[in-house]
């Protein structure tokens, strides 16, 4: 194999097109190609007079080439998986986000059949929950964008992308894709799949396990943990489970779960978390900010991502997504939480991201569990400010920045459902979130024209970007009580769909080469 590394490309071409370019250009004869594929494509938008394609692509060819400005190269490999698990008890694992589903696609894929137990519905049923709250503000409490097959996740942007450096990594979209997620997902330096394509993808990803012998619960709690003797035996949903073996997959919004795993005794401890709002603008607006005006590419919908460091606090960006939504997100009555969602073509009328500030664990009390309390707080704030009637509030930036309350919508519209109402969030974020999201702003708009727009819309709250707690796990991964295992995004060990996935095919790992 060699690799062709910064092939510029200015054209909008296909694949067939591609490769005739790359045998032109360095002089290769296309008969002698036995096989290609794109290893990478990036858009190159930084002089915005001159915005092309950065192509990486791997090749095996039949024939003599110049060397110059080609590597060899091989692909990477990752070690087979040797089972040593004797135990004839089926794993249980809690919760079927992505970090869940992988644990059992990799014990399912080695023989070991588990029993995944989710709270909410599959992602069919799933969908109506959703819609039900967005249109006619009935909320079901475990079935909502929060809990249900597929996790928080599901209903955002799929996006994959993961500051994690892992073998695993190139799996996880490898599976993706063989599940129905876009092949553009293997190459696209930010690759996303989509709510509308992950739906399928979880759907197929569950009938799979179900074929190998893996079983699903839906729509039952785990309520309790049996533990004797420092070892978990079982679990409590609508009857008793044995087993000597627990996944905790469960999601940065159990909080029901992190309280009786705290009350069992399970070591765990406060982390640094973020809150803040999500901002809309027109996509438009960031297309002409990221792209220029002068390319004739057709290129996607313009993505960004932002940090402002200020004296005390930082203020960041998290979860853009183009052509997006803002999503009714709660998962616990008269409380508002919002998150974002694009569909796959990302051809909605705004863009919108979650603008969020550090909260540090000297900003909390003694409690491990005492995060989960300052974001309920939040929550509940939001809430009676929107109208006590799942209204989200929300303010224009101008208004924000200004700390006076608004009173008309400009030229961006809100995309939230089931409504909205203007407001002053300055009333309800601590001084230092607003103070240091009114920093932040400014600070943006130097490095994207026009993000502090007057009429940019702020909604309130975001608080639920990851977890307040971290569930310890020693190397084995497991808490101090034996055979219970902590795993991705809830627990503290992720930040998104891909390192929990991740975190799903290490955690399986252990399981399985444990030799008891």
């Amino acid at each position: 194999m060699i690799r062709f590394n910064n092939i510029k490309v200015r054209e909008d071409l296909s694949d067939e097109e591609l490769i005739l370019f790359l045998c032109k250009k360095e002089k290769l004869f296309l008969e002698n190609i036995k096989d290609w594929y794109i290893v990478k494509k990036s858009i190159d938008a930084r002089n915005k007079n001159d915005v092309f394609y950065n192509y990486t692509i791997d090749m095996e060819y039949d024939g003599e080439y110049d060397l110059k400005g080609v590597i060899h190269i091989e692909k990477e490999k990752i070690e087979d998986i040797v089972v040593r698990r004797k135990s004839n008890s089926r794993p249980i694992i809690i919760g079927c986000g992505p970090a869940g589903l992988f644990t059992a696609l990799t014990l399912v894929e080695n023989g070991v059949k588990p029993i995944i137990f989710e709270q909410g519905s599959m992602i069919e049923e799933r969908i109506k929950d959703v819609d039900e709250f967005r249109k006619n503000r009935r909320l079901n409490t475990l079935s909502n964008i929060q809990f249900g097959e597929g996790g928080a996740g599901a209903f955002s942007d799929g996006k994959l992308t993961t500051g994690i450096n892992s073998s695993f990594c190139n799996k996880v979209l490898e599976t993706f894709h063989k599940f129905g997620a876009p092949k553009e997902i293997l190459y696209l330096s930010k690759p996303h799949i989509g709510t509308d394509n992950l739906i399928n993808v979880i759907k197929n990803m569950r009938e799979y396990i179900k074929s190998l012998g893996g079983e699903f619960h839906f729509n039952e709690k785990i309520d309790d943990f049996i533990i004797e003797d420092n070892k978990i035996v079982g679990v409590v949903g609508k009857e008793k489970y044995y087993s000597d073996t627990v996944v905790l997959a469960i999601g940065h919004s159990a909080r029901d779960t992190f309280y009786k795993l705290y009350e069992h005794g399970i070591n765990m401890e406060k982390k640094n978390f973020s809150v803040g709002v999500r901002i809309e603008h027109k996509q438009s607006m960031i297309n002409e900010s990221q792209y220029g005006t002068v390319t004739k590419l057709k290129l996607p919908p313009a993505e960004y991502k932002l940090v402002y460091h200020g004296d005390n606090r930082s203020c960041y960006s998290f979860c853009m997504c183009p052509g997006g939504y803002v999503m009714a997100s709660s998962s616990e009555e008269e409380s508002i939480v919002t998150n974002g969602m694009s569909e796959f073509k990302r051809d909605g009328e705004n863009a919108n991201s979650a603008l969020l500030v550090n909260v540090l664990i000297t900003d909390l009390e003694d409690s491990p569990l005492s995060g989960i309390s300052f974001q309920e707080k939040l929550e509940k704030d939001a809430f009676i400010l929107g109208g006590s009637n799942y209204n989200a509030p929300i303010q224009r930036v101008e208004d924000f920045l200004n700390n006076r309350k608004s009173t008309f919508i400009g030229d961006v519209k809100p995309t939230y459902l089931p409504g909205v109402t203007l407001c002053n969030l300055n009333d309800i974020l601590p001084k230092f979130v607003s103070d240091t999201l009114k920093e932040g702003i400014l600070y943006f708009d130097k490095k994207i024209k026009g993000f502090n727009n007057d009429d940019a819309i702020l909604t309130g709250v975001e608080t639920r970007s990851s977890s307040p707690v971290r569930i310890n796990r020693d190397e084995e991964f497991m808490t101090n009580i034996s055979g219970l295992y902590p795993c991705g995004e809830g627990p503290g060990y992720a930040g998104g769909i891909m390192s929990a996935s991740v975190d799903g095919i290490k955690c399986a790992i252990k399981i399985l080469e444990k030799d008891k």
